[in-house]
């Protein structure tokens, strides 16, 4: 196996729907970043791979669109994931292991106000059986959350703790859509929004886009003095109907870690939960001890871009490698209804 890092990131969310920028006009001054930090050009980027959705932007091979970003010449070697760009960084990460290139630009992209988020995203449910009833992500994230509570797995302060420690850590993340943590006894006197949920406890609707470097070997040391090695990556899905599910556990986050060997030593953990209990659900079942620190950055209930919150949680992690705060951390992405995928990627500072 190839040594492998993350040595470059960049990201924009946003919230002004208002004329916000296509998704051109988001990916050039984030690829202007990643070169920056690299001190490469794009005849340096081996490999590119994206991860975007057509029904998203409302149009068929939506992602071409978005290739004008990295220009017409030299033409490029690229590929495409209808996924979260976390998935994407695996495809570009398994290129580079096969020995064809050394480096790789991994991005996604995603304008959730161009339409009905909630209700598109019932077009990954089951055809037959769940889709024709249209049960938005809100709902069954709700039905997730009272069926712990139910069973006494967690409560409602423990979704307002997890709310408050997030957002008030927001507040240092200059990326942030939503930040500045209340008390304990404020979120949880606030409305309900869809029972036990309040708006808090769900990620905002997002529009962004993020980049990630990857390099191997001595192209990594290259650009980085401290390079994010990637030392385990995986993934793994658990079944399409949620009736075949026990939804207060991740089975398939469970078998992510355990592939990777375990968390064990993970001292930061970027988690890639869209609702306040998943968070509860994920430090459970990824078996994360009670010091590691989870989503310093405020996590996805600061701001959560469809189809980058996963990679935005690699690079962000990665950032603690860059700058010492830690010697190993976890990425974690996720995708599907009510955890239904899941995939983590540990990195760490030393090789």
């Amino acid at each position: 196996m190839r040594d492998v890092a993350v040595v470059g990131f960049a990201q924009r969310q946003l919230q002004d729907y208002d004329g916000s920028p296509q998704c051109a006009e988001l990916l050039v001054p984030l690829f202007a970043e990643c070169y920056e930090q690299t001190g490469w050009t794009k005849k340096d980027i081996g490999f590119w791979c994206s991860g975007s959705s057509d029904y998203l932007a409302g149009r068929s091979f939506s992602f071409v669109s978005a290739i004008d970003a990295i220009g017409v010449l030299p033409p490029v070697n690229e590929s495409h994931v209808e996924m979260d760009a976390a998935w994407a960084l695996y495809e570009a990460w398994l290129k580079i292991q096969t020995g064809e290139v050394d480096t790789a630009l991994v991005f996604g992209f995603g304008k959730a106000s161009a339409g009905v988020l909630r209700r598109t995203l019932a077009l990954q449910l089951d055809p037959y059986t769940l889709t024709p009833l249209w049960p938005d992500t809100v709902s069954i994230a709700a039905l997730q959350a009272r069926l712990g509570i139910d069973a006494g797995l967690w409560d409602e302060t423990a979704m307002a703790e997890v709310v408050n420690r997030s957002l008030s850590d927001a507040e240092k993340n200059e990326y942030a859509v939503r930040a500045g943590g209340s008390s304990v006894a404020d979120l949880l006197a606030r409305p309900m929004f869809a029972d036990p949920l309040r708006k808090h406890d769900a990620a905002p609707v997002t529009d962004g886009a993020a980049a990630i470097v990857l390099a191997a070997g001595d192209k990594a040391r290259e650009v980085r003095e401290r390079p994010a090695w990637i030392t385990g990556l995986s993934h793994f899905t658990d079944g399409l109907q949620l009736g075949t599910r026990e939804l207060t556990r991740s089975e398939s986050a469970s078998r992510a870690a355990a592939a990777v060997g375990g968390l064990d030593g993970v001292e930061i953990a970027e988690v890639h939960a869209p609702f306040s209990h998943q968070e509860l659900i994920l430090r459970r079942d990824l078996g994360l001890a009670d010091d590691v620190r989870i989503n310093p950055s405020g996590g996805p209930l600061a701001g959560n871009p469809m189809f980058t919150g996963g990679a935005i949680r690699i690079g962000e992690a990665a950032r603690r490698i860059w700058d010492g705060t830690a010697d190993k951390v976890l990425g974690h992405a996720t995708s599907g209804p009510a955890l239904q995928q899941n995939l983590v990627c540990v990195m760490e500072g030393t090789n």
